[in-house]
């Protein structure tokens, strides 16, 4: 049992016995089918906390001769496939993490190197196990396993996490990046490559890199952020997931899909970031887990950038749209920025939008993501936007107070300061602009849309989360119709009526919009919680 060369099973047992672990064995299925194929070189990029690195763990534990772990994957669902044992433990693995090479390196003053330490430091490892075959002064790893292979016939599974992390965090050292790219081409591309990789999987943040639209290791298959294709249900926790959780640890799950859910693929309708709802059920608390990364800095540094279109796109999006994309053009790297799409789609990758595959559209996926947008528009250099936040926090207050002159004014500044559409032509429009104008609300409400009453639908809700003490605030919409139109339709739609139960005031506003005179106007009634009753 090597570091690098048949790891051990230590890694993978720390997280299985940990005290939330939620079992993902069943994609071994996966790549014990991809053994011997075509289809043997796969490359899974996911955000950070999206469990990429327990994945290479279970791997390791899984193929690597260097252990025992039948025991360990005999309660998992892995157990149950007929091919099973066929490959447990069977396969000499080499597993390499590249950010902690890096990281090491580093601490050597030796940075630059860090591709011909990889290559050192397991072939060290592969000559006590292959002496007469390892050369002294053998520094090329593909070398080495390419005359090991013709040697013994041997093959070897090979997995690389944080393959990326050169592209993203020595994203200037274009001589390093080379150097690597050489690496990785000489160990999996290429006829001596497909002899002696049994199977090769990769994981990362961000996709393979491209030069101009062709993949640096067209003969991976790429299973992304955007396109996860079959392997959708392991990105993050499923649905039924979480339910489990919620029910073990007795947590509310409307609360946990609110904050965690978002993420949706054609193979898996709701996936959840793992991390942040194992860190909910742990502390019994939902809140923002989505800890100060590198990729913060990034969400900052590029929201900032002078795209054009970024602004608008933000605004709508701030306000709970959701936006039209090209991918095709981002360079799978955080340096070839060239347009807006180009930072949106980068954002997918990071995790800090969703990606609707069938419309082809991004969005911010839930209310976590949306308090790091909020947290770093405001303290970006985008000061338009951060004003607009402000002033939403004020529009709230002025709501709360009764106050429907100042609602309306704050109404016609945020139409005014950008927001999207630019143009009203409906309703609809209307009802993008009333929710980024309140998008303050969301901190301290649930914001819900067309609530179901009696005879219709309330346009806009907002629901006090557990605990609070604010009113509920029902919001109808007209257009080139009187405020007093609007009062009266929630009235005879019995819109309080729906609300029955809420321990709380609610507070109805009607907002219109005249398309003659461009103006706003604000009407707003209290209805007592006793009148509910």
């Amino acid at each position: 049992m090597g570091m690098f060369f048949n790891p051990g099973n230590s890694g993978f047992l720390s997280a299985v016995r940990s005290q939330i672990y939620v079992d993902k064995s069943d994609l071994i299925q996966f790549t014990n089918s991809a053994i011997g194929t075509e289809q043997r070189f796969i490359c899974v990029s996911r955000p950070r906390r999206f469990g990429k690195s327990i994945t290479v763990k279970m791997l390791a534990a899984y193929y690597s001769r260097g252990c025992d772990s039948g025991e360990i994957f005999q309660a998992l669902k892995i157990a149950k496939s007929p091919a099973y044992e066929k490959e447990l433990n069977k396969s000499n693995v080499i597993s390499l993490d590249v950010q902690w090479f890096r990281s090491v390196a580093g601490t050597r003053g030796d940075a630059d190197r860090i591709v011909s330490y990889m290559q050192e430091e397991v072939i060290r490892e592969l000559g006590q196990q292959y002496p007469d075959v390892v050369r002294e002064g053998d520094i090329s790893l593909p070398e080495v396993l390419l005359r090991i292979h013709s040697r013994t016939g041997e093959q070897f599974v090979v997995l690389l996490d944080e393959w990326d992390c050169l592209f993203r965090e020595d994203r200037q050292n274009r001589e390093l990046q080379e150097a690597y790219l050489h690496f990785l081409r000489g160990m999996f591309k290429g006829g001596p490559a497909e002899s002696y990789v049994k199977l090769a999987y990769m994981t990362g943040i961000l996709p393979i890199k491209k030069y101009g639209t062709q993949s640096a290791l067209n003969n991976f298959d790429e299973y992304t952020m955007a396109r996860p294709a079959m392997l959708a249900k392991y990105v993050g926790f499923t649905e039924p997931e979480v339910k489990k959780l919620c029910r073990k640890y007795h947590m509310d799950f409307a609360e946990a899909k609110r904050w965690y859910d978002g993420y949706a693929f054609p193979k898996a309708a709701s996936v959840y970031s793992p991390n942040s709802v194992t860190e909910a059920m742990r502390r019994e608390a939902f809140g923002n887990y989505w800890t100060g990364t590198e990729t913060y800095e990034a969400l900052q540094f590029y929201i900032d950038l002078d795209e054009d279109g970024l602004k608008e796109t933000l605004v709508q999006m701030l306000g709970g749209g959701n936006c039209v994309i090209d991918i095709g053009s981002f360079q799978n790297d955080m340096t070839s920025i060239k347009c807006r799409d180009d930072v949106l789609t980068l954002l997918v990758h990071l995790g800090y939008l969703a990606y609707d595959e069938t419309r082809g559209s991004v969005s911010i996926p839930n209310e976590e993501i949306r308090q790091e947008f909020v947290r770093a528009v405001k303290g970006g250099k985008r000061k338009e936007l951060a004003k607009l936040i402000r002033n939403s926090d004020q529009l709230l207050q002025d709501t709360l107070d009764g106050k429907a002159e100042r609602v309306a004014k704050a109404i016609e500044k945020a139409h005014s300061a950008g927001t999207a559409p630019l143009f009203y032509n409906n309703e609809q429009a209307l009802r993008s602009v009333i929710k980024f104008a309140y998008i303050s609300a969301v901190e301290v409400f649930q914001e819900i849309q067309e609530l179901p009453s009696g005879t219709g639908y309330a346009d806009i809700v907002y629901l006090p989360k557990k605990g609070s003490a604010m009113p509920v605030i029902v919001i109808e919409l007209k257009w080139n119709k009187k405020t007093g139109s609007a009062i009266q339709q929630i009235m005879d739609r019995n819109y309080p009526q729906a609300l029955e139960g809420m321990d709380t005031d609610i507070l109805l506003v009607a907002i219109t919009y005249d398309e003659k005179t461009k103006k706003h106007t604000c009407q707003i009634e209290t209805h007592s919680r006793t009148e509910t009753v």
